[in-house]
């Protein structure tokens, strides 16, 4: 059997398990190796293979013998994958912009996802800002027969909880799954020095401790209320690592915003994106692979929206959305009422009737918001800055171990993701572990006000690009609104504005 590897991304953690499982030499460089067991692994597992492998990847392998094509996305999505048939021929990229950009391809705005866009403040689901252009959703791959291209569903995040355990024995289990990724990591002898991003938060801290990471990364602001950088200094200092701390200027922050628009490939409106990549910046001044904590929040219900009770006539729409659907109405000139906020959860939704309450909002963050806006954010602006991101947490071990645990034990104590909790307290001082969580603050509400800095953003928003699109008097309302005082209106008009830069970027 000839297998050829047409698209590799993203890092196979339990690389040494496989190389011994499959007969593959441990001395090969770290591209051969992945070579390796991509080939490998389909030969003796065909389509399950992606069931042996733990870490992060999109890939793209062709079976020269049958000539099909399968193109391949991790079970949670941290690494991207688009696809589209040009031409009569199938193409697939980690990168959107390198898909549009193909001879034959003409843009043509979706406007359907612009209308959920405004409603959830990310591109959500399998349709992209480009017709004719979809997202492999995580745990997907399609098989390309040179003519038709048919989506295959490998993996959905469900939750069976196992009530025979006592918290103390969750705890236990998590740090004992907990310590078996971090220690593949440390074994990777070919990248020797790592850092990882700190936060004040548990997620972070607990990475950092039980990581060989060398040192810690976070970001400030000179505005108080926002800056994490004292809590994560304190953190770093009690667990004798290297600290570094990038404060970022509002000045900074607004000229970056471009930049990352541009390289996400797609607009977002979560704003931490660009802090991040700011971070990110910072960071590849000392180190080429970062560690980064993101899946814990979704893995254990650590957002206040999982807490929140819903009618049990409605659908979890994902932890975030910031225009209901009759301001969007109002705003957008082309409103189509057959695009329903629900059609990328609806099926999601109905197949989890079964599950309790927390299971259901953390399988529909998992699936939508997760890969939708986290790691967009993530994997496209450390890739676009020369970081490798790893994110030990969002390790399908891990989320194995969290889907069995009874969602009782994830909120306890009135603290969220208890039982996580719980697991890094092993390591770390209970007043970290059991810490508030303050999220990723970024000032933006306070710098979009500013007319020092603003107005680019002004320009863009009663532009002629937002002439073909919006109803001016109405986003004259909510600019006017937001400035006067309605500081909840932030994420509105950040979200707009991030579209229209977009589109004038790529059209």
């Amino acid at each position: 059997m000839t297998v050829s590897i047409k698209y590799f991304s993203g890092y196979i953690r339990n690389y040494k398990n496989l190389c011994e499982e499959l007969g593959i030499a441990p001395n090969l460089s770290r591209k051969e190796r992945e070579a390796e067991i991509l080939k490998k692994a389909y030969e003796n597992w065909h389509m399950d293979m992606m069931n042996h492998m733990y870490g992060f990847f999109a890939f793209a392998i062709v079976d020269e013998e049958s000539g099909k094509l399968y193109c391949v996305r991790d079970q949670v999505g941290q690494k991207q994958m688009f696809y589209a048939i040009i031409g009569g021929e199938f193409v697939c990229s980690g990168d959107i912009d390198e898909i549009v950009n193909t001879e034959g391809f003409k843009k043509v705005l979706n406007k359907r996802m612009l209308q959920q866009y405004l409603f959830y403040g990310y591109p959500i689901g399998d349709e992209t800002f480009y017709e004719d252009v979809f997202k492999l959703m995580p745990g997907h791959y399609v098989e390309w027969d040179g003519e038709t291209a048919e989506e295959h569903r490998y993996f959905s995040p469900t939750f069976t909880p196992d009530r025979t355990k006592t918290v103390d024995e969750w705890a236990a289990e998590l740090e004992k799954v907990v310590d078996e990724i971090l220690d593949e990591e440390r074994q990777d002898t070919e990248v020797p020095y790592k850092e990882s991003f700190l936060s004040g938060g548990v997620d972070s801290s607990y990475l950092l401790a039980a990581s060989d990471a060398q040192a810690a990364n976070t970001v400030g602001y000179e505005e108080s209320g926002y800056d994490e950088s004292d809590l994560a200094r304190k953190t770093a200092e009690v667990l004798g690592k290297g600290f570094n701390v990038k404060t970022i200027t509002p000045e900074e922050f607004f000229e970056r915003i471009p930049t990352v628009i541009d390289k996400m490939g797609q607009p977002l409106g979560d704003a931490s994106a660009v802090a991040f990549s700011i971070g990110c910046k910072a960071v590849k001044e000392h180190a080429d692979v970062v560690y980064s904590g993101e899946g814990i929040d979704e893995f254990f219900g650590g957002y206040n929206a999982h807490k929140r009770e819903i009618p049990k006539e409605w659908t979890y729409l994902t932890c975030s959305h910031i225009m209901s659907v009759e301001y969007i109405q109002s705003l957008m000139k082309d409103f189509d009422e057959n695009v329903k906020v629900e059609d990328p959860i609806k099926d999601i939704w109905q197949e989890i009737q079964n599950q309790d309450e927390l299971d259901k909002k953390l399988t529909v963050d998992i699936s939508l918001w997760l890969e939708g806006d986290i790691y967009l954010n993530t994997d496209r602006t450390s890739t676009a800055c020369g970081i490798e991101l790893h994110t030990p947490f969002s390790d399908l071990r891990l989320f194995n171990a969290a889907s069995r645990i009874p969602e009782e034990y994830k909120f306890m104590n009135d603290q969220n993701k208890y039982v996580f909790r719980k697991a890094a307290s092993s390591k770390l001082p209970d007043e970290v572990a059991f810490r508030k969580k303050v999220g990723f603050p970024v000032p933006v509400r306070k710098w979009l006000k500013d007319e020092r800095f603003n107005k680019l953003v002004e320009s863009k928003l009663f532009g002629e690009t937002s002439q073909k699109f919006f109803d001016q008097q109405q986003l004259k309302k909510l600019w006017v609104s937001y400035i006067e005082g309605e500081d909840i209106y932030w994420n509105r008009v950040y979200a707009i504005y991030a579209f229209l830069l977009w589109y004038d970027l790529k059209f």
